[in-house]
């Protein structure tokens, strides 16, 4: 089985009460649950980890570099502004999918660029948490045409 770290930023340990008119009522647990059965359908062993603090993402992307772990990766607020982030995933041989539950481009005008699309493998944003599934499947299809 390949192995996938899903891998989450700032905030998103509260979907599900977190503005659910935007980003739905799915917890992150329920989101963390679709992922590793999504991930087991393709022949994935997916890890889904978030967190609020940028050293600690960057850990996980070097973690993910280190060891040539594909990514899925919503960094939330970083994508807007990490360069630190954004250096750390250039780092990354294996592929790495930008998601994000929401439209950026249909938001605020802040979160219109991302520093993180510039290093990406692609991106899927807008379709809810469907976006996950989405990464994955192009994980999957990506790890079979490596293989």
């Amino acid at each position: 089985m390949t192995r996938v770290f899903v891998l989450n930023g700032p905030n998103l340990r509260r979907l599900g009460i977190r503005e659910p008119d935007k980003y739905g009522t799915t917890t992150f647990h329920d989101l963390a649950g679709l992922c590793r059965d999504t991930g087991r359908g393709l022949g994935l062993a997916v890890e889904v980890r978030q967190t609020d603090d940028e050293a600690e993402m960057i850990r996980w992307v070097h973690e993910a570099a280190d060891e040539r772990v594909p990514v899925v990766l919503n960094p939330a607020a970083f994508t807007h502004y990490s360069y630190a982030l954004r250096d750390a995933l250039a780092q990354l041989t294996a592929p790495l999918i930008e998601v994000h539950i929401t439209n950026p481009a249909a938001r605020e005008e802040f979160r219109h660029t991302s520093v993180v699309a510039g290093v990406a493998t692609g991106t899927i944003a807008g379709f809810g948490t469907m976006s996950y599934v989405l990464a994955l499947q192009a994980v999957a299809e990506l790890a079979a045409e490596g293989s």
